[in-house]
């Protein structure tokens, strides 16, 4: 697929944007997300792309450390993602200093339709956003 046909196509995310209206300038680290919403967007359509490095920069640095690539890697590269829903964001937004955002991902593994539901922690530092942790319901 061309440069063109990838920012052209609808974003993984579900946005119902293109790729170059939405996810894409983040992926391509052109810009950075103004919201926890969209960085939760942006890792999601890192996991289709199989993008580690931008999975791994936008967790919080304090946890960069401990960050798996392989199993990360494996994880994205071993399931067919199907889509994306945002359930729910709180705070999160352009002025927020930190935000939760609850969403469904649905994947293909082994044939078999799943879905990983995640009520995630974000937070921003220096003007960034980045994902901490899945929050315990």
């Amino acid at each position: 697929m061309e440069l063109t046909d990838t920012i052209m196509a609808a974003c993984p995310c579900g946005s119902r944007k293109t790729t170059g209206e939405c996810c894409g300038p983040f992926l391509a680290r052109d810009a950075l997300p103004e919201t926890a919403e969209q960085l939760m967007r942006s890792r999601y359509s890192a996991y289709v792309a199989q993008d580690i490095d931008y999975l791994e920069a936008t967790l919080w640095p304090a946890l960069q450390r401990h960050f798996d690539r392989a199993a990360t890697a494996a994880w994205s590269a071993e399931n067919h993602w199907i889509g994306l829903t945002v359930l729910e964001t709180r705070e999160g937004g352009a002025r927020d200093s930190r935000g939760t955002v609850r969403f469904i991902a649905r994947y293909l593994a082994g044939g078999e339709l799943r879905e990983h539901r995640e009520h995630s922690l974000f937070r921003r530092k220096a003007g960034r956003w980045y994902y901490v942790e899945a929050l315990k319901d």
